[in-house]
């Protein structure tokens, strides 16, 4: 017979799940009775929470077909559970070691789970007693799962570094036996036999930086559906795809023999496919290399070094794992083991020089030694060499805030706040989700003087109301875009300037221009020739909150020209005597500042300067990885600089540590010669990054990464969004050396830009295609199988634009 479950929340991933059972309450020493049965039918699971660290044991209860109705209509179960459950189709518990949880397997081969009441009297338990269709080898997968959980939720570490000694202490052997949990029987204790040990390579939990996992797939998660709903998981293994012939070699690179690992989807972890494998690194002609995995039998990969591999070497786990797509647009997570330190070195060594060479058409051995060890130490994932424990105490003190706030708060929805003119008794017709001419919305700029928002789409800005109580509010809309001289256009970029009274924006058609749209107006009124030679690729404030204040002059970039920009000059806008232009062509991509005005510039080749004012030449040169940088943030005091390319974040610590300038920034004084800023590339794990492509079909594509930002505010989060998924760096997290210091959150529809409150890290503004919102950061989540595969529904509840609300008038 089909069995339906209730899900209270679809989105905590189920680990491990035992299907069938029965749970009772015992109380051995209890006047009240010795034994109630609370669910005859049940399933017992361990689930992740969405907090790191921890797990909590859920017990759910299972109807059957009408059950859950008449149970409804009766009346008479709910009463009896009273007093027993807070819900009464399902029992949580954190997964801690006060519960003394254990499993016994009794001499007739029952399965019994049990663990301590903790709110009820000395000696009460919970027992779940399996189905006799549960097996031992499951039941003790179940018990290492659990003393997995138990183990990261005190130590907060990785269960990865757990030993066997580390989980005895917690198999609670020295407890009694469980007692037998049938009412019916009396309360003498029956003897158990012990758990066989655990193997060396038995099912556990699993993450993307786990160890290798050498044995069959762990116990799959339940896959049936809540009342979120969930795709069900692939039910077939991932199969490696057929490998691609390896062109002509004109050198190699590298040349190393290894274990060769595939991330399988359906189980979330790496399985073995050959313990031995030969993996290469070639050129082959015009700046291009190529990667080749081959073992006796069978030719494994062949694919083309490139940024979208996204490689990670682990020194700790003696591992290179990287992305591999296919000719249909899958990707593929893949794990090469090597058997000593010195073979993952001299295979790195090959690979970055393929991957640097490929990106800057330019041989490797011409960078400096400082700039290959840059490279280097940027790829790697490695315990920071400044890791301490004041740091660590800091990322646990941040574990514990979020702890606190997930289970203290009562969820919130959060897909999106109604605009005021948005009812949900409207009518489809009168909300437009899509312009007529196709137009979304692209750009989004964050009040910093008043809790305003902007959202271009198109040719209209509309403009959102922050709320209080942190929500949006549509509060009006500017209907057309359009210079004094009458064009309409859609800007390209936008700018909030002088106290959020004025708007800076661009026409993509007129290069060499700016607008200053009156936002009390709602109309452009100015139009500012910045110079008939040199155009104006990006431009950023004078200082880092500078749009809070009257200042009038702000910082504008040519491809190879960084220079001031003063509106109340006659003529030409651009200030001749801060001008500092470059011979050749760097490719300015990106800038930003610090409170105190020091500049950082961003170029397409993927090389940082910092100038500590105009007109100069920069103090620090930070070098290339290769990839093109298209977004750029700094720190309010200078000392973190954070970089944006497609595939990957890097943040740069700018304050020297040793040497004659020690404590100064890398924008005040030189870096010394042997001396070099410690790079920390921020990327998603390679099977996170191969889920994300494997659910959306689309490479990753990040939108410009920013810091929380406020004048009295310290900077703890960084943001970004990929596809459907926003994406927040704890910066604690990445300082104290975590593995996945991110959360994600993904939407139904891409996310077009995003950024936080002004003033907070609490609560982010997303700008989707069709819809406007404001979101708890508490609402993002570990990336996990379920939170990456959860599809939510398109709500139609987001902030949007009735046609009634297309008007153009002040807010």
């Amino acid at each position: 017979m089909m069995s339906k479950y209730l899900f209270g929340n679809a989105n905590k991933e189920s680990i491990i799940e035992l299907p069938q059972g029965q749970l009772y309450l015992v109380r051995p020493r209890s006047l009240k009775g010795y034994s109630e049965l609370i669910f005859k039918d049940a399933a017992a699971s361990i689930r992740r929470t969405g907090q790191e660290y921890q797990y909590q044991l859920v017990v759910q209860r299972v109807y059957e077909e009408g059950e859950a109705e008449l149970v409804g209509e009766d009346g008479t179960q709910d009463d009896r559970l009273d007093g027993v459950l807070s819900d009464k189709d399902e029992k949580t518990f954190l997964l801690d070691e006060h519960l003394h949880f254990r499993v016994d397997i009794k001499d007739d081969g029952e399965v019994v789970l049990g663990w301590l009441d903790l709110s009820g009297d000395d000696g009460d338990l919970f027992e779940f007693v399996c189905d006799s269709s549960a097996s031992p080898e499951t039941a003790t997968s179940f018990a290492l799962v659990a003393a997995q959980c138990q183990f990261e939720r005190k130590y907060r570490k990785p269960r990865d570094l757990a030993t066997d000694d580390d989980l005895r202490e917690f198999s609670f052997d020295h407890e009694d036996p469980i007692p037998q949990a049938s009412p019916i029987q009396s309360p003498s204790r029956s003897p158990t036999i012990s758990p066989p040990p655990s193997t060396p390579y038995m099912p556990s939990l699993n993450q993307s930086n786990s160890g290798v996992k050498r044995s069959d797939a762990m116990p799959r998660a339940s896959t049936r559906a809540g009342k979120a709903p969930l795709r069900a998981y692939e039910e077939a293994p991932t199969v490696a795809p057929s490998a691609s012939k390896a062109p002509e070699a004109r050198e190699t690179l590298a040349d190393q023999d290894v274990e060769l690992h595939l991330f399988d989807f359906q189980s979330g972890t790496f399985v073995l496919q050959d313990e031995s494998v030969n993996a290469t690194v070639t050129e082959i002609g015009n700046w291009k290399y190529w990667l080749q995995l081959n073992s006796n039998d069978r030719d494994w990969l062949g694919q083309e070094v490139v940024p979208d591999i996204n490689p990670v070497f682990n020194f700790e786990y003696l591992s290179f794992i990287f992305n591999h797509y296919s000719d249909d647009g899958n990707a593929f997570s893949w794990l090469l083991r090597f058997k000593e330190r010195e073979c993952l070195e001299e295979f790195q060594q090959g690979l970055m020089q393929a991957l640097w060479e490929h990106s800057n058409q330019t041989k490797w051995l011409k960078a400096k030694d400082t700039e290959r060890d840059y490279v280097l130490d940027a790829f790697n994932d490695l315990v920071l060499e400044d890791k301490d424990d004041e740091r660590e105490a800091d990322a646990r003190e941040e574990d514990e805030q979020e702890e606190e706030e997930y289970y203290d708060q009562e969820e919130e929805e959060d897909d999106g706040q109604r605009s005021e003119h948005y009812d949900s008794d409207e009518s489809e017709d009168d909300v437009i989700t899509r312009d007529e001419d196709g137009n979304v919305n692209s750009q989004l700029a964050v009040g910093y003087k008043h809790d305003r928002s902007f959202v271009v789409r198109g040719s209209k800005i509309g403009v959102f109301k922050h709320t209080p109580d942190n929500h949006l509010e549509f509060s009006t809309s500017i209907s057309k875009v359009e210079t004094p001289n009458g064009k309409v256009f859609n800007p390209k970029k936008i700018m909030l300037h002088a106290e959020d009274r004025n708007m800076i924006m661009q026409d993509g058609d007129n290069p060499n221009s700016l607008f200053r749209m009156d936002l009390e107006y709602g109309k452009i009124v100015d139009e500012w020739k910045v110079h008939d030679d040199i155009p104006v690729n990006t431009f950023a404030p004078e200082k880092k909150f500078s749009q809070m204040t009257g200042e009038q002059t702000f910082l504008g970039l040519s491809n190879n020209a960084l220079y001031r920009i003063d509106p109340r000059l006659q003529g030409d806008k651009l200030v001749d005597s801060e001008l500092k232009q470059y011979a050749t062509k760097n490719g300015f991509t990106a800038a930003a500042t610090t409170d105190k005005g020091y500049i950082a510039v961003a170029s397409s080749k993927g090389d940082i300067r910092m100038f500590d004012r105009l007109g100069i030449n920069a103090k620090t040169h930070i070098p290339a990885l290769g990839d093109p940088i298209i977004g750029l943030d700094v720190s309010a005091n200078g000392r973190w600089v954070l970089a944006t390319t497609r595939t990957y974040l890097l943040l740069i610590d700018a304050l020297q540590s040793d040497g004659k300038n020690e404590g100064k920034l890398g924008f005040e004084k030189s870096f010394a010669k042997d001396s070099k800023p410690q790079p920390r590339r921020l990327a998603l794990t390679p099977s996170h990054v191969a889920q994300f492509q494997h659910e959306t079909k689309v490479a990753l594509s990040f939108t410009p990464a920013r810091f929380n930002t406020g004048p009295d505010a310290d900077e703890t989060t960084i943001i970004t969004a990929t596809g459907p998924f926003i994406i927040t760096w704890s910066l604690k997290k990445v300082l104290a050396g975590r593995k996945d210091p991110y959360s994600i959150k993904r939407y139904a529809e891409d996310v077009k830009a995003d950024n936080f409150r002004f003033g907070s890290d609490k609560n982010i503004v997303v700008a989707l295609p069709n819809e406007v919102n404001m979101v708890a950061r508490r609402a993002l989540q570990r990336p996990t199988r379920e939170s990456i595969m959860a599809t939510p529904r398109k709500t139609g509840r987001g902030s949007y634009l009735s046609r009634n609300d297309i008007v153009n008038s002040p807010y």
